[in-house]
């Protein structure tokens, strides 16, 4: 037996006991006389103190050699009872010690939270001996488990999809598995299970979920991961406003359950709302600062960009911060709104005086007066405006809103949830159209039944109505350029599964690590998984991806070409 108890568990019940305790070696600390030593596992710590008889036992010991000790439970003195941990009245008089396993001197500290990523990651199975990343996986296994009780509560069957199967265009890029015994021919890794979670429906499942693996072979950012994990789920005979509901009593169930929060109801925004109103399809409405439109006064005002930006179908928007901002600040603010097209940025001071800028002589005083009685606007606040095309203007002022939320610590410290309905099926990329969601939602009257999730400026979950009928599926294809001929090679499955009796169904699908890093209160989904890839997509502690012998490459037919080798 390696142990009686894990080394957070003593306490007083426990003095006068024979115990045996296994463990890292967290601390060691010679106090001439005394060595105490705190050994460390996943529960807490323990301190065991070692009597100058027993110092010879003391000397081989060194941090994070893993030892067995065999001792008696003692209760400290008063003036070394340590308050901040479960076992700090307690302490174990060591009889004994057996060295487990030896260590190497360590490349960082385990307790320190500021360790660069290169290291971290490098020596993942160190850095989670951490007890702030044991917590996040303790929390992510929990989170696990809550996910999966909500849906066996509510009648859903929790089935596996296939890994291996067919590359289809349906967005990002597929990562490509070559198959040995079919030569020249490819898996691809799923980029989510939708087509399959379509056919269970079809198949008569009703309900079904499933948190799985999925792959995007795409640039990655904080919040994104080329595998990653998916809450998945999909209903039959369900409405937008079905799966929404069950969507809100999952994220409830979650976070009442990990942390004790709760939410009340989820307010519901348009796509074109959203975009007008926060500059965002995923609008953070942890603070107030709306977008507002004033190309109506500006259309016929003095000031030529904006009077010409409207007449040229543009629009004049803006916001208001109630801060007084410098010069420089907003200096800076222009070059960041530059970033995203806008050719400038035109600003009013509220002062006791009256609006004041360099633009202000270009307005009349009933024009100035409107747009001050349209952002609320009072003395000490600043006025920040933009004049361009839509796109621009959405973006820029959208970015702009969340840098000054930034700058000015304005976000509340809740989860601020909201819905976002009513996207456009299509968007227009040169002279081509594609989903803005993916080619198998459903329409009413050109608008699509699809839906996002979106907590504190994230988009945490998204989904669909599906396209049931394939007369509507076909036309969806042709739209987005995808032929009859190309669409039954590409999703032969699918299109032939339509023909069999399809239910109407819809379903959704969450990032899970997003969920737990907001919960966690995290910068980046890589702190909330046990092993993450960089953003240039390579596991530190494996060095994947490696390169491959040429003899394996040949045995799957493949052979690599370089920059300055013959291509043919």
């Amino acid at each position: 037996m390696y142990r009686d108890y894990l080394l957070g568990e003593l306490n007083l019940d426990n003095v006068g006991q024979e115990v045996t305790l296994s463990g890292w070696v967290d601390s060691i600390r010679d106090h001439g006389g005394l060595i105490f030593v705190d050994l460390r596992d996943y529960s807490g710590k323990t301190q065991i103190v070692i009597h100058p008889e027993k110092e010879s036992l003391a000397r081989k010991l060194k941090p994070e050699f893993v030892i067995q000790i065999k001792g008696e439970v003692r209760k400290r003195s008063k003036e070394s009872i340590n308050p901040n941990i479960p076992t700090g009245e307690i302490e174990v008089e060591l009889a004994d010690v057996v060295v487990l396993n030896e260590s190497l001197p360590l490349p960082f500290e385990i307790d320190d939270d500021s360790v660069g990523e290169v290291l971290k990651y490098k020596y993942r199975y160190l850095s989670l001996r951490n007890q702030s990343n044991y917590r996040r996986m303790k929390m992510r296994s929990n989170m696990m488990k809550v996910v999966k009780d909500f849906f066996h509560r509510n009648n859903f069957l929790e089935i596996d999809t296939p890994i291996l199967t067919k590359s289809t265009p349906e967005g990002a890029r597929d990562f490509l598995v070559p198959s040995r015994m079919n030569e020249g021919k490819f898996y691809a890794l799923p980029q989510s299970p939708q087509l399959f979670k379509q056919l269970l429906m079809i198949g008569g499942i009703d309900r079904y979920f499933q948190v799985c693996k999925c792959f995007r072979d795409e640039d990655l950012r904080a919040d994104r991961q080329p595998e990653f994990l998916q809450i998945d789920a999909e209903m039959s005979f369900v409405s937008q406003r079905d799966v929404m509901n069950f969507s809100e009593e999952l994220i409830k169930s979650i976070l009442k359950n990990l942390i004790n929060y709760e939410i009340g109801e989820v307010p519901v925004i348009t796509y074109e709302d959203a975009m007008s109103r926060y500059g965002s399809d995923k609008p953070d409405i942890s603070f107030g600062m709306l977008i507002k439109d004033i190309s109506d006064i500006a259309d016929d005002c003095g000031f030529k960009v904006f009077s010409d930006t409207v007449r040229g179908g543009g629009k004049v928007r803006g916001i208001v911060l109630n801060e007084d901002v410098s010069r420089k600040d907003i200096d800076m603010l222009t070059q960041e709104v530059a970033k995203f097209g806008a050719k400038g940025l035109a600003w009013i001071k509220m002062t006791a005086e009256g609006p004041s800028s360099v633009i202000t002589k270009f307005f009349t005083q009933k024009e100035l007066s409107n747009i001050v009685s349209r952002f609320d606007a009072t003395v000490g606040d600043t006025l920040f405006f933009v004049a361009d095309d839509e796109k621009v203007v959405c973006e820029s002022l959208g970015h702009l809103r969340l840098k000054l939320a930034d700058m000015y610590n304005l976000r509340n410290n809740e989860f601020n949830l909201l819905w976002v309905i009513n996207f456009p099926m299509f968007e227009k990329v040169g002279n081509r159209y594609k989903a803005v969601h993916h080619p198998f939602t459903a329409s009413t009257n050109g608008v699509s039944q699809a839906y996002d999730l979106v907590m504190n400026g994230s988009e945490i979950g998204g989904g669909s109505i599906r396209i049931h009928n394939i007369e509507e599926q076909l036309k969806v294809f042709d739209t987005l350029g995808i032929s009859r001929e190309e669409a039954e090679k590409q999703f032969p499955h699918l299109l032939n599964a339509l023909r069999f009796g399809a239910p109407p169904h819809g379903g959704i699908a969450f990032g899970f690590s997003r969920i737990l890093s907001m919960i966690t209160e995290d910068e980046s989904i890589r702190d909330v998984m046990p092993f993450p890839k960089t953003q240039r997509g390579v596991c530190l502690t494996t060095d994947a991806p490696s390169s491959v012998s040429t003899e394996d490459l040949t045995e799957l037919g493949i052979r690599k070409i370089g920059k300055n080798n013959d291509k043919g």
